[in-house]
């Protein structure tokens, strides 16, 4: 399979911001212009704690009701997921204190994320670990504390590492961590989930041209307007923000990537970024620089997005190949582009000489 390679920006519609896009701007090109006529309305809050940017495109007389719907959904979100604040309301900080000793009353919404969470680890057989929580905070990358702990302290942190002592009870909508010390972290999966409940919203608002963009979680609504696919430009990991490699088609789809670029510090000439190992508790060294998952549900993409770049490449492609509707592609150390099979030039087109495109399919 060939993709065919273009030299110029000008053609997209649309470039996103933060993780897996570019920064904020907007461009038309003279035809996108004329044939995307009417511009679109864009709010923008502090959520998650990232950017939250929402863009509707159809002709609506009122947006500010429908806006205010979506954020405060992403805002009840963030409050009863986050392990960051002692936020009253924060059922996920409440089930930490309690490790070891009760189990927890639950939301549904929160109890769906941490079902979410743990298939995600045994889908990998522990390599995405939804009770990743303490080498995180041992961590702090993405913080003004970030450090490399001593050995000793990841050796000792381990066993606190083990999503099998987390107990759902479905029935009851409780949680239990087994273990004192343990620390369930959502942060690889919470902001898919409300990227889907933002955009589910949208639809129930009669919103049928729309992007949703969680810090780089993107969810978009159907198509452009004029019915050909939205076009999103993917960072180059090697590049400044803002320095695209590729465009990626989408179609009532969601887009999310877990790279290397995204959170790291440097200690002593070299780079430790936030994708942690869960068998090992050091940044995963592998060939991998990012993962963009292509699926229905961003909580999937995002889930999907670290467990992928965790598992390698050659596993993560086999296990992209065995989920229906989901697409992979990997971006790795020596410049190759690997994609699934179900991916195309009409899905994705490199816009770089330097990237190559490698192989498609699972490698053998």
């Amino acid at each position: 399979m060939h993709l065919r390679k273009i030299s110029s920006m000008s053609s997209l519609i649309f470039i996103l911001s933060l993780t897996i896009l570019l920064a904020g701007c907007t461009s038309f090109s003279k035809n996108a212009a004329d044939s995307q006529k009417n511009e679109p309305v864009v709010e923008t809050e502090f959520l998650m704690g990232t950017i939250v940017k929402i863009s509707i495109y159809d002709e609506v007389e009122e947006t500010d009701s429908i806006f205010r719907k979506a954020f405060e959904r992403i805002s009840d979100i963030e409050e009863r997921m986050t392990i960051n604040e002692e936020n009253e309301r924060s059922e996920i900080i409440e089930l930490n204190n309690a490790s070891g000793k009760d189990s927890v009353k639950v939301s549904r919404d929160t109890f769906y994320v941490l079902e979410k969470g743990k298939y995600f680890s045994e889908l990998s057989n522990g390599k995405y670990d939804i009770t990743i929580g303490p080498l995180v905070k041992l961590w702090n990358i993405g913080t003004d504390e970030a450090r490399v702990p001593e050995e000793t302290e990841i050796k000792n942190t381990l066993p606190l590492v083990n999503y099998e002592e987390l107990v759902l009870d479905k029935e009851h909508l409780s949680a239990q961590l087994n273990v004192p010390g343990m620390i369930v972290d959502l942060g690889a999966i919470a902001k898919g989930y409300a990227a889907d409940e933002a955009a589910r919203i949208l639809k129930e608002e009669g919103i049928k041209h729309a992007i949703v963009n969680i810090g780089g979680n993107i969810a978009v609504l159907n198509t452009r307007t004029d019915g050909t696919p939205w076009r999103l430009g993917l960072q180059d990991p090697l590049k400044p923000r803002g320095d695209y490699m590729g465009i990626v088609m989408l179609k009532d789809q969601t887009l999310v990537t877990s790279g290397t670029y995204e959170r790291y510090f440097e200690s002593n000439g070299k780079r430790y970024h936030h994708i942690l190992n869960p068998e090992t508790g050091y940044p995963e060294e592998n060939s991998i620089l990012s993962v963009s998952i292509l699926t229905k549900d961003s909580i999937d993409a995002d889930g999907l997005s670290t467990t992928v770049f965790l598992l390698g490449l050659e596993k993560g492609i086999e296990l992209v190949e065995e989920l229906p509707d989901t697409e992979a592609i990997f971006i790795t150390t020596d410049k190759k582009v690997y994609v699934s099979s179900g991916i195309d030039e009409e899905i994705f087109q490199i816009t770089r000489d330097e990237y190559q495109l490698a192989k498609s399919g699972v490698i053998k």
